[in-house]
């Protein structure tokens, strides 16, 4: 068997880490974008041929054909070791159930949340019932969006500009707190451009480089997207 498909146990003390379980659009989706940010992913599916066709997409992702029903197949694969988990099967719906269960019961879980994909209302209720989370209803954007999520918590919008430049609306970074815009001098450790900065009912709009940043404010800020994912994310 070829190494990458052997799964190494993290240390507690590692960045956050992803199973992405069931790999169609939206489960690609979401892989795509958690990779494209720097995550550690696991991605995993019952389908020999879509994990063949995400592996097309991303050669380097770590991905195995599992059945995510089975608790011990979980166990083995390491999906149980991640952080969180996204279940993104849609049919049928009790694999997306059971999975969802095994992934916040089983002994020896170590994983913390559990987001899960819903097909319809009554799916939503019964995946709640079992522990997920979060539900969310699926589209490719949607997965796109998710996984952005996942890796930058703070993000309360973003706004494409072109192919490599954005504007980020972000909650101000623990890092960020008490401190003065000019001592941030956001431009030149991190190469963006602050636009506003405040409170979400009352921005201010280029705001002084005395302006102080306080817990809770808003940050607005433009500049290249690889640029962007460098701000703290706490």
């Amino acid at each position: 068997m070829a190494d990458w498909w052997q799964w190494s146990q993290k240390k507690e003390n590692e960045a956050l880490t992803f199973a992405v379980v069931g790999v169609g659009r939206f489960g690609t989706a979401v892989c795509r974008e958690l990779l494209s940010n720097g995550a550690d992913v696991l991605a995993a599916d019952f389908s020999e041929k879509a994990i063949d066709d995400l592996r097309q997409l991303e050669p380097s992702i770590e991905a195995r054909v599992v059945d995510c029903t089975d608790e011990e197949s979980m166990k083995e694969s390491g999906i149980l070791e991640m952080n969180t988990v996204v279940v993104g099967i849609s049919e049928p719906i009790e694999a997306s159930i059971t999975t969802t269960l095994i992934a916040k019961d089983s002994e020896g879980s170590k994983v913390k949340r559990v987001i899960a994909r819903a097909t319809s209302d009554l799916h939503e209720k019964m995946l709640k019932r079992v522990g997920a989370d979060k539900v969310v209803f699926p589209s490719r954007m949607q997965g796109e969006r998710l996984g952005l999520e996942l890796v930058r918590p703070n993000l309360i919008e973003r706004l494409e500009l072109d192919n490599q430049t954005g504007i980020d609306e972000i909650t101000v970074p623990e890092e960020f707190i008490g401190r003065s815009l000019r001592d941030l001098n956001l431009r030149k450790n991190y190469l963006v451009n602050v636009l506003a900065a405040g409170p979400a009912e009352e921005l201010t709009v280029n705001p002084p480089a005395k302006y102080i940043l306080e817990r809770g404010n808003i940050l607005v800020v433009m500049g290249k997207t690889v640029d962007l994912q460098k701000l703290p994310q706490n």
